[in-house]
């Protein structure tokens, strides 16, 4: 079972939006596939609620549940292929046990030197747990080889730790989270539902131990 986690304490990186369009990519490869939404401001819950398809199933993470989130997740081996963890902006017990139940985290950031040195603690963390993790370069600005971005990819692709691909800025992913959608139903032929089914690819293989 994949359990693909999205932690930073960084706000504004883009979380929720790469795990619904992540979910719904999943989806479509013929996964099984829950959310859980650990961030107060319900904003996955928000999107499930304006969705016409059932699948993926989402729902907020019981608060009183929090420390037994780890074993709860595991107990779902068996009805659900993958389980995606969608967690606040912030340094709390709900982010941390996330973390610990995953199979892969995620760490999505902007390619600015604010995101890079903002999500320092919760990449300490992750190495501390001991839990497999990958950065996910977003909102990257579209203009073709922008020497910001390409730094940063570089940078993070020889320390070995960077999804591929990264995920230009587009309006689509807006427009698809307020419809209630994923962005490969929104616009299925278009570069950014290329993109998340690309991203996707790379996840499902490396949340299992597969490194090539």
């Amino acid at each position: 079972m994949h359990i693909i986690t999205l932690a930073t304490q960084k706000g504004g990186a883009g979380k929720t939006t790469l795990a619904t369009n992540l979910a719904v990519a999943a989806v479509e490869a013929g996964e099984k596939v829950v959310m859980f939404d650990l961030d107060p401001q319900r904003s996955l819950v928000a999107w499930a609620e304006s969705r016409e398809a059932e699948a993926p199933h989402v729902e907020p993470f019981p608060a009183d549940r929090i420390a037994k989130l780890p074993e709860m997740v595991q107990a779902l081996n068996g009805q659900f292929t993958t389980v995606i963890l969608d967690t606040a902006g912030a340094d709390n017990t709900a982010t941390h046990r996330a973390m610990e139940a995953a199979t892969l985290c995620l760490v999505p950031l902007r390619p600015t030197r604010l995101d890079a040195n903002a999500v320092a603690p919760t990449v300490q963390a992750i190495i501390r747990g001991g839990t497999p993790f990958a950065f996910v370069l977003n909102q990257c600005p579209p203009q073709p080889n922008n020497p910001r971005a390409f730094e940063m990819k570089n940078g993070l692709e020889a320390i070995g730790k960077l999804a591929l691909p990264m995920i230009i800025q587009r309006a689509d992913y807006q427009d698809a989270y307020a419809s209630g959608q994923g962005v490969t139903e929104f616009s299925k032929d278009s570069k950014a539902a290329e993109e998340m089914r690309s991203l996707w690819a790379w996840i499902a293989k490396r949340s299992k131990g597969d490194k090539k």
